[in-house]
């Protein structure tokens, strides 16, 4: 793996955990997809760092199971604007 992707998946992995930000959140501020971000947390930083791996995974599965009310929240702003 290249320094300057290592040095990503690091970033990403340490960004996510202090943040608890989402995927797409997370994309933003580096300038990368959600793509990237995903393949950087799920297959490289295993590789690079197997602590930070599972608290990333473990933060990264809760937003996954809120997502859906945080879609409805955006919904209910939505037509509050309108």
């Amino acid at each position: 793996m290249q320094e300057y992707i290592r040095k990503r998946v690091l970033d990403i992995g340490t960004y996510i955990l202090e943040s608890s930000a989402t995927v797409r959140q997370t994309a933003d501020v580096f300038g990368v997809s959600k793509s990237t971000v995903h393949k950087d947390v799920t297959e490289r930083l295993p590789l690079v760092n197997e602590k930070l791996s599972m608290d990333v995974k473990h933060i990264l599965e809760t937003n996954k199971a809120e997502r859906h009310i945080r879609g409805g929240e955006a919904t209910r702003k939505k037509y509050q604007e309108i």
